[in-house]
């Protein structure tokens, strides 16, 4: 047996579990947990089967009963109960364990971070805790008991008793156990309240360590305009009369949605405008968002088994990306979601890693955290949206929530609720889940006696273990041109179900220009032969916003490429971006991400899926000298934008003005190739905000003149350990490539480098991967400096090493000296003895 878990094995467990009672005697080294399961037999003469890792079995029982050693049979992966020794009724299963929260760096299941008890039990955390029918299918009701010294003893639920010493909590809606919640520590709440639309008072309460409070008021402001989001969009109420959320320092997640106690990696809680930047004021609102919107779509309705995660997953990323559209500049975010999208699932679909949103196998379920299923399936549901329309979606979302309010559902089960409520066959649609891959839409057109017909191929490559690939139901909308930049042909979905088809526009005057996949209807790869010309008509004329944008991503691109085998810039580009710069009639924000070149990993991605060499350092030199031609191009029109963009007044996390920043630092980041960086030094020496004093800095660490500055932020944040981790990642991510492997390891021998902690740990392994050119220095130092510290970091912490192994995802783009580095660095990491099954898989699979 290789661990492998298949989704034909599923079976449904063969016991009914109705209500769980649990007793925590709260000790560092030594916590007991008492469990009380009222189970019941769907089959007759089958074992009971509860799984449970790292656990001391104190006490068995049935019903009172003490079981005998013969009754039972005890593994390192759980407790199996004889069916001879269980009653042919209703029974009542009892069990002591003791566990050691403090030795649990592994941060699964009871630990503790700095003092403080809390969980963390997605996806099969639980087992750490007791044991326990640890899957999602399994749905309780929950009665908790904390006995402890802390002064707050939470859970899940409604409180139901507190005195000296303990507190009692009792969560009224079935539940799995991953989504169980305890926390116990000295800690502080900023309070407020929220009314539904019902009219019931929610308590909400933010939890934070002493000295963090005054950093919550807008956590707790966007927890409340989540809610009444939720109301309006989805017509969802918050059942308990109390929701809590705590921050947490050491957490392998962003954040959690546990039943009314939602637990949250402290960066994506605290924010005062000294300490956050704008994109974490944007994060955070859209992560407590996300954490809340589980409560229906997650929580209420959970998944079946763990190949369904992105029932749950998706759907909810998709909630939270529309919360966040509505909150600030839709089309803003539109453009920034697809960037994510292309940067890490478009990646991770070229590669080893290839997975389908719903996988049909898996070793270590953490493993499938991915893209994929958050982003893709996010685009699934999108896509769905599209094809039935807005009211369609909302009919069939309120025939889900109807359906199949307290189940655990299964993909199948979604997609019967659109077609019941739509009327459609969605069997097709059904490959959006199943299958891997991104679709490559090729499209050719022509134009003939006023007829103008658009014809489309779309092919998928083969992924692992799927080498051939049906034509996927592709949502294609569409737009159409006149020469003079009128619009002829408003927006359509045209709806593509072959792998060939053509489709006509009739009585136009004029061959149009095409507006192809507006607002990226779909998650594919368009390929269309198209001039230079065209893409900065599109750029100048286009009314959909996306495919503005993306006119000037493909400009930007088509010229970076070029010029990494000795082209010059592209005149075309340079002067309609020129164009751009000064129209305001476009927002700030829209202009900021106008003058955001692609990435260099982007190029490399776009060099690969060409067939052409990807050479980092060619890359690099490219993208620079770029930014250096458009600076010196554009000095003037540049150098207004950035005084005009100044923000005056007390700083505000506002959309409008966050806009304004934004195009201010990327007006700097060229401009500073002109002055020597003084406008830089000069910002980072005034700025009132991170987000300007961080934006200068990384401005400065970019064209090597940072070191005093460096030294001063250190010095002014070294006992933040959230600015710290912004300190480490600005450096590595941006510094010249050939110093960043040295650099890495400087930092890393750095006293404040707390590597057991994960947001230091991703703050220097990921600054690294983030810096191309750098982490693909010839040498190779940058794969062993980063092979070196998942091998360490593995045996106390597998999941985070596990998740960051993706850096090598990549391996297969590169010239063969850089393969076999990288394939080398694996392969060392897979020989280590003990490694773990998490990281295990990883490098196994990267591998190939």
């Amino acid at each position: 047996m290789d661990g492998t878990t298949y989704l034909s094995d599923y079976r449904p467990y063969p016991f009914t579990l109705d209500h769980v009672s649990l007793t925590f005697r709260l000790a560092p080294k030594a916590t007991r947990v008492k469990a009380a399961l009222s189970l019941a037999p769907r089959e007759e003469g089958a074992p009971l089967h509860l799984d449970g890792e790292e656990l001391k079995l104190i006490s068995l029982a049935i019903d009172g009963q003490a079981l005998k050693p013969a009754d039972y049979l005890l593994t390192e992966a759980g407790l199996t109960i004889h069916p001879a020794a269980l009653p042919e009724g209703a029974f009542t299963l009892e069990t002591e364990v003791e566990i050691a929260p403090e030795d649990n760096t592994a941060l699964e299941g009871l630990y503790m971070s700095k003092g403080m008890y809390c969980t963390q039990c997605e996806a099969e955390g639980f087992r750490k805790i007791t044991f326990y029918p640890d899957r999602p299918d399994v749905m309780a009701r929950f009665h908790v008991r904390i006995e402890g010294d802390q002064s707050v003893l939470l859970s899940n639920g409604n409180p139901v008793g507190h005195g000296p010493g303990w507190a009692e909590w009792d969560d009224p809606w079935p539940k799995p156990a991953y989504l169980f919640a305890l926390v116990a520590g000295e800690l502080v709440a900023t309070h407020g309240t929220f009314t539904t639309m019902s009219g019931k008072t929610v308590d909400l309460n933010i939890w934070v360590r002493p000295g963090d409070e005054d950093r919550t008021a807008f956590a707790l402001g966007a927890l409340a305009r989540a809610m009444k989001w939720d109301e309006e969009a989805y017509g969802r109420e918050y059942d308990l009369s109390l929701f809590n959320l705590v921050a947490v320092d050491d957490f392998n997640m962003g954040a959690m949605e546990n039943k009314g106690l939602n637990i949250f990696n402290s960066k994506l809680v605290l924010a005062s405008p000294e300490t956050a930047t704008d994109l974490d004021y944007e994060r955070i609102e859209g992560v407590i968002g996300h954490e809340y919107f589980h409560n229906w779509t997650g929580d209420r309705i959970t998944c079946r088994d763990w190949f369904q995660l992105c029932l749950k997953e998706g759907l909810t990323v998709f909630r939270d990306q529309s919360f966040t559209s509505d909150m600030r500049l839709g089309p803003v975010k539109r453009i920034e979601d697809v960037i994510t999208l292309r940067g890490r699932q478009f990646r991770e679909d070229a590669g080893p890693l290839s997975h389908p949103p719903r996988p049909d196998h898996y070793r270590e379920i953490n493993n499938f955290y991915t893209a994929t299923v958050y982003e893709k399936g996010a685009e699934v549901v999108g896509m769905l949206k599209t094809l039935v329309g807005p009211e369609g979606y909302r009919k069939a979302l309120d025939l889900y929530f109807e359906r199949h309010d307290g189940q655990a559902c299964t993909i199948e089960d979604w997609i019967k609720v659109f077609e019941d409520s739509s009327g459609r066959d969605l069997s097709q649609f059904k490959h959006w889940y199943t299958d891997a891959g991104t679709p490559r839409l090729k499209v050719t057109d022509n134009f003939k006696d006023g007829t103008y017909t658009l014809e489309f191929t779309q092919e998928t490559r083969p992924t692992p273990g799927q080498p051939e690939k049906p034509a996927r139901h592709i949502p294609i909308a569409v737009g159409l041109l006149s020469p003079n930049g009128d619009e002829v042909v408003p927006t359509t979905v045209l709806e593509m179900t072959g792998d060939r088809q053509s489709f006509t526009f009739t009585g136009l005057g004029a061959k149009p220009v095409p507006s192809i996949l507006r607002g990226f209807s779909a998650p594919v790869v368009l390929e269309r032969e198209t001039s230079a010309e065209e893409q900065a008509f599109l750029l100048a004329n286009d009314t959909d916003p996306f495919n503005r944008w993306e006119a000037g991503r493909n400009l930007a691109r088509a010229t970076l490429t070029a010029m990494t085998v000795g082209a010059e810039p592209d005149p075309a580009y340079v002067e309609a971006l020129g164009a751009l710069i000064g129209d305001e009639s476009l927002s700030p924000a829209f202009r900021a991400l106008i003058l955001r070149l692609p990435g260099e990993d982007e190029i490399a991605q776009s060099l690969f899926t060409a067939g052409r060499t990807v050479d980092p350092d060619a890359i690099h030199r490219a993208r620079h000298a770029l930014m250096a031609t458009l600076a010196e191009r554009h000095e003037t029109a540049l150098a207004h934008l950035f005084d005009a963009s100044a923000v005056p007044g007390p700083y505000k996390p506002d959309a409008a003005s966050a806009g304004l920043r934004s195009l201010r630092l990327a007006c700097l980041s060229l401009l500073s190739l002109r002055d020597d960086a003084a406008r830089a030094r000069a910002l980072y020496a005034s700025a009132g905000n991170m987000t300007e004093s961080l934006g200068a800095l990384g401005i400065l660490v970019t064209v090597g003149k940072a070191e005093t500055e460096l030294a001063a932020f250190r010095k002014r944040w070294q006992g933040n350990p959230l600015v710290m981790d912004k300190w480490f990642v600005t450096q590595l991510s941006l510094c010249p490539p050939d110093e960043a492997p040295d650099l890495a390891a400087r930092l890393a021998a750095d006293p404040l480098f707390d590597w057991r902690n994960p947001n230091r740990f991703r703050s220097v392994l990921g600054g690294l991967s983030a810096n191309h050119a750098g982490f693909h220095r010839k040498d190779g130092a940058g794969y062993r400096f980063y092979a070196d510290w998942l091998i360490r970091l593995d045996p106390l912490n597998p999941q985070t090493a596990a998740r960051m192994s993706t850096a090598f995802e990549t391996w297969a783009r590169y010239d063969k000296a850089r393969q076999e580095k990288m394939r080398a660095e694996l392969a060392r990491i897979a020989a280590q003895p003990g490694l773990s099954r998490d990281l295990g898989e990883m490098t196994a699979r990267l591998l190939g």
